[in-house]
């Protein structure tokens, strides 16, 4: 299965610094606040861009939440296709498109985000986020 994120964090437990998942949109919980702090601070955002992103990332959580009930249906579908007397191929093959349909729309919004996040950034404010994105402290 693929696996997107958006963001991910290092948190502070019981004495160790363990990795975290923080959001994704085909992974752990998604949280708009945390990133958004986050991203603000290491970006050095002003108010306008500090509303601007969130309300990019309240997009992409409401397409996470969606692809995660899409998720679950296609489970669905998938078990209801090997559950009875006979094999429906035409159930596991709508689960299958509705799969890829759900990647589809996911990476689209996630090309969008990128696109509006790139354009409210300045010139360093973009290779900040690059240099998080290429040392996977912020995962696409």
């Amino acid at each position: 299965m693929m696996r997107q994120f958006l963001f991910a964090g290092r948190r502070h437990c019981g004495g160790h610094h363990k990795f975290r998942e923080e959001a994704g949109f085909m992974g752990g919980p998604f949280g708009v606040r945390r990133p958004l702090r986050h991203l603000a601070y290491r970006l050095n955002l002003d108010e306008a861009q500090v509303a601007k992103l969130a309300e990019i990332l309240n997009e992409l959580k409401t397409e996470r939440a969606q692809a995660e009930v899409d998720s679950r249906r296609t489970l669905s579908a998938f078990a209801d296709a090997v559950a009875g007397e006979q094999y429906l191929e035409a159930k596991a093959r709508e689960a299958s498109e509705m799969r890829v349909k759900t990647a589809e729309r996911l990476g689209a919004a996630v090309e969008k985000a990128l696109r509006e996040i790139h354009s409210m950034l300045s010139k360093e404010q973009r290779e900040k986020i690059a240099y998080l994105i290429r040392t996977g402290e912020l995962l696409i």
